[in-house]
């Protein structure tokens, strides 16, 4: 039905539905109304990026009114912003997987309590690239960890719950097509790796720890290259597994 999946049988029993960090819910907000109608969702980790990137699709889709004058519709809270332009939402996920994990629990259940169909997301954001020229655009086709498995590892009270971070491939290669269109950025398909730290999880050697060579560090990279790694970042394994598990159509695209 393209309608969006919510995987919590709890969720039928509650009288209402806070969403807490997005300062919205299913009695205080008219959710169908406000956003019933839309198609695509982009996430990124600055809320003054998303805020830009809302006000670009507002030119570029030709909309009426002052693009400058859009409202954070979550500006009730301090945790994320969100923006939209026509069928168009822009959110902000703040950095790593546990600031995008929250995000995107209330984000998929607003879509879903809105009865939004066939809805379209893609995460846009930085990274650092891995053997590719500076100021190309990586579109993942699967999320890796650390070790280069396709997986998510998620603790769920005493439990490891490991899901699957492939992405839409169809969705892939669409935007690689469109990205002939736009001469200025190299742009490739690979694998993301996904790590849950800045620093010494991504092989930096100007942290406050480090615990390895600079040798070390670039047989790491050495070998996350060939296993297909052409950038690394912090959010995409967990926002794979969530899209997937809740039937969303995902792409990173950094």
């Amino acid at each position: 039905s393209g309608l969006v999946h919510i995987k919590n049988p709890h969720l039928d029993s509650m009288e209402e539905d806070v969403l807490y960090h997005l300062d919205l819910g299913t009695k205080t907000h008219n959710l169908p109304a406000m956003f019933g109608d839309i198609k695509f969702v982009c996430v990124g980790g600055s809320p003054n990026r998303m805020r830009a990137f809302a006000q670009f699709m507002h030119k570029e889709l030709g909309l009426t009114g002052n693009r400058e004058d859009l409202a954070d519709i979550c500006a009730g809270t301090d945790r994320y912003a969100m923006y939209r332009a026509g069928p168009v939402l822009s959110i902000s996920h703040g950095m790593g997987i546990p600031s995008i994990s929250i995000m995107l629990h209330e984000l998929i259940k607003l879509l879903h309590h809105a009865k939004c169909r066939d809805v379209t997301i893609i995460r846009i954001g930085t990274s650092g690239g891995l053997g590719i020229e500076a100021g190309s655009v990586v579109i993942t086709d699967t999320a890796v960890d650390s070790s280069f498995k396709p997986r998510f590892e998620q603790v769920v009270l005493d439990d490891v719950v490991v899901r699957s971070t492939e992405l839409d491939k169809d969705l892939a290669q669409e935007l690689l097509a469109c990205s002939k269109e736009i001469p200025d950025f190299p742009t490739l398909i690979g694998h993301t790796m996904c790590t849950y730290d800045f620093y010494e999880g991504q092989g930096r050697l100007d942290g406050a720890l480090c615990s390895f060579s600079s040798e070390k560090k670039l047989e790491y990279l050495k070998r996350a290259y060939d296993a297909g790694v052409r950038n690394i970042e912090m959010e995409s394994t967990a926002f794979a597994a969530l899209c997937r598990l809740c039937g969303l159509k995902g792409e990173s695209s950094c």
